[in-house]
């Protein structure tokens, strides 16, 4: 369209800075079930009411009302919903039919606070426009209604209000700004709004066991070398049977003390070996390994966290040195693990902060490298089954030499003998340490996997519960957002002295200022961690432009720019839609360049699958103050001055009497 004219849990916002974050969260405060009954549906209503997001609230409380849900306190926000962020000369002529058919409804309800809360708001819709002298008994009505109703028609009317109206209210309404815009510890929780949704934990699994053909092959191996061992004993029984019964002795308690020991010493050998190389260059060769976005993102968080999370007495640049080859192998783990499609470094951030934690806390306590000094073998043991092998050596040679005393065939059936037991010995000896070691191997790895997995699993249910509990609901997310919209017209106003008696209307205009973190719920508008604010005063003059880039996180604002122009100078308002890019608003004046004004990303890949893109597009609009800024803008490029006159003409509607 166009128109003419560090503590253990610090859980501080400390994540990386610098990067375009956005997040849906997962709610169903917006969600409507098929089956939704019209009390239901005024309730979701009522909440995209009081959620910034009157352009849904209109049409799902009109859904109520036509399927029977009708009563003043329905009505009232119905109303409310009708002007929520427009001007009266916004409405078409069906819904100017619609709010005379509520008025006229409004007599059928029974008296109490809504029905007068409603009586009140029309009442402030006749009042619009006429001498402050007719003001006064509606401004008495306004501040006799209940807080509730008198605040939500103070926020909702804002473009309805005017003249001697809004300034008989506006002391109140800045006094509740200030009151309530750091209200909720504001400070301290809007950063979760902003913070995605944790992805759940992960822990890299036990690798499968390697050994089937080894221990399929084992019992044929084994067999051959018991079967010699067992001829070679009895050569040496037929030889000296004393003898060989001594030698069988020393020899089975050799083995199997070389047996128990050794298997100990080999298996945690190889471990230490994985483990140091592991450590050192972990998952080698696998593309999560080599660098890319995802994996750079998670390596940075790494030194984020770790240069953070220090234990006492170290200092960042040692600690980071000391950990180096841990952070490296942690940082291919976790890209390994989460290395996949829309899944973004800052959804990991919470299980790389648990890991930087765990390891300074392993530290402090002595164990960090605990798994690597559990591989290595005592000494005792090593030394054991060295002595064990030895004996066992001598013994079989003592063997040999008893059966060669005996002389004759003998010798040779010997000697050939040993060699088969060499052979088949060291085959079978490898095999079973190979099983064995799989075996002890595929156990610890599944203990360590369940033990890693369940600390990662309640690490990840501490932070989820702590996010809900530290983050905002909608309702302050937008009361926020109001108080501070307040705030920034009333320095407006002071800074050009006027009073709003002095304005014919005015409208707010909030973009994106990047770099920002985005964030909404599901069925709801983008709200963003740095706003772009521009404010338009109309005036009988011209119009006065205040801009200004606004961080929601503390409230702060940086400079204002200001411009001033008549009306015959703004010569056309245009919109661009770019489906990959979003909505573009354009400002041509006569005497000087065109402005274009982000007004909205792009934002169809965030989209759940339930949600229609054209519908969360208009809610964002809506929200952003859009619609009714380019009305406004455009009503004046294409009349010039004498959209004063149209703008004026019909101001204060009749809706008869109350009956």
């Amino acid at each position: 369209m166009n128109g003419g004219g560090n503590g253990t849990h610090n859980w501080a916002y400390d994540s990386t800075v610098g990067i375009q974050a956005e997040t849906v969260h997962n709610s169903t405060v917006y969600v409507v079930p098929p089956d939704a009954s019209p009390e239901e549906k005024y309730k979701v209503g009522l909440r995209y009411l009081e959620n910034g997001v009157p352009s849904r609230a209109r049409d799902m409380i009109r859904q109520a009302i036509n399927n029977g849900y009708d009563n003043a306190e329905v009505t009232f926000h119905w109303v409310l919903a009708m002007l929520g962020a427009r001007s009266y000369h916004d409405l078409g002529a069906e819904e100017l039919r619609e709010l005379h058919a509520a008025f006229a409804r409004m007599r059928t309800y029974p008296e109490g606070e809504w029905k007068e809360s409603l009586r009140v708001a029309f009442a402030l819709l006749e009042t619009a426009g006429t001498e402050d002298g007719d003001t006064k008994r509606v401004l008495d009505q306004v501040r006799a209604l209940p807080p509730l109703q008198r605040d939500a028609i103070l926020l909702h009317f804002d473009l309805v209000l005017a003249g001697g109206l809004k300034d008989g209210l506006w002391a109140e309404s800045r006094k509740q700004a200030e009151a309530d815009r750091f209200g909720n510890d504001r400070a301290g929780r809007v950063w979760a709004y902003f913070e995605p949704d944790p992805i759940g934990p992960r822990a890299v699994p036990p690798r499968p066991s390697t050994a089937a053909a080894a221990r399929n092959a084992l019992p044929v191996r084994a067999g051959v070398f018991g079967g010699l061992a067992a001829f070679l004993w009895i050569l040496a029984l037929i030889a000296d049977p004393f003898a060989a019964v001594l030698q069988l002795l020393v020899a089975a308690g050799a083995g199997l003390t070389a047996v128990h020991f050794g298997r100990r010493w080999l298996y945690r050998e190889q471990r230490s070996k994985v483990t140091s190389r592991g450590a050192q260059a972990p998952f080698t060769g696998h593309p999560a390994a080599n660098g890319d976005g995802f994996t750079n993102g998670v390596r940075h968080s790494f030194d984020h966290y770790f240069s953070n999370r220090v234990p006492r007495g170290i200092t960042p640049h040692d600690w980071l040195g000391w950990t180096a080859h841990l952070r490296s192998s942690l940082v291919a783990e976790i890209a390994l693990l989460y290395r996949e499609s829309r899944v973004g470094v800052d959804r990991v951030n919470w299980l790389i902060r648990h890991l930087a934690e765990d390891a300074r806390d392993r530290h402090e306590q002595g164990v960090l490298f605990e798994d690597q000094r559990e591989h290595q073998a005592p000494s005792a043991s090593k030394a054991l089954c060295v002595v064990a092998l030895v004996v066992c050596g001598i013994t079989a040679l003592a063997m040999l030499g008893t059966v060669f005393s005996s002389g004759g065939a003998q010798i040779l059936l010997a000697l050939l003998t040993v060699v088969g037991m060499v052979w088949s010995g060291s085959t079978a000896a490898s095999m079973w340490q190979q099983t064995q070691g799989e075996e002890h191997r595929v156990a610890e790895e599944t203990r360590e996997y369940e033990q890693r997995l369940a600390e990662r699993q309640a690490a990840y249910e501490k932070w989820r519960a702590y996010l809900e509990a530290t983050r905002p609901s909608e309702l302050e997310m937008e009361t926020w957002l109001a108080c501070d919209k307040t705030l920034f017209v009333d320095e407006a106003l002071r800074h050009y002295q006027l009073n709003w008696r002095d304005l014919i209307t005015h409208t707010i205009l909030m973009t994106p200022a990047r770099p920002y973190k985005r964030g909404r719920v599901r069925g709801g508008p983008w709200r963003y961690s740095r706003y772009s604010l521009r404010l338009f005063l109309i005036t009988q003059d011209g119009v006065r432009e205040i801009s200004t880039e606004f961080d929601f996180t503390d409230a702060s604002r940086g400079d204002e720019q200001r411009s001033n122009y008549r009306f015959d100078a703004l010569s056309s308002v245009q919109v661009t839609e770019r489906a990959q890019v979003g909505y573009d608003l354009e400002l041509i004046l006569t005497n000087g360049p065109a402005r274009r004004i982000r007004v909205k990303d792009a934002d169809t890949h965030q989209l759940a699958p339930d949600e229609n893109a054209q519908e969360i597009a208009e809610i964002n609009l809506n929200a952003a103050g859009f619609i009714h800024t380019f009305r406004l803008l455009e009503g004046i490029a294409a009349d010039g001055k004498g959209w004063i006159e149209r703008n004026n003409a019909g101001d204060a509607p009749s809706f008869g009497a109350d009956g």
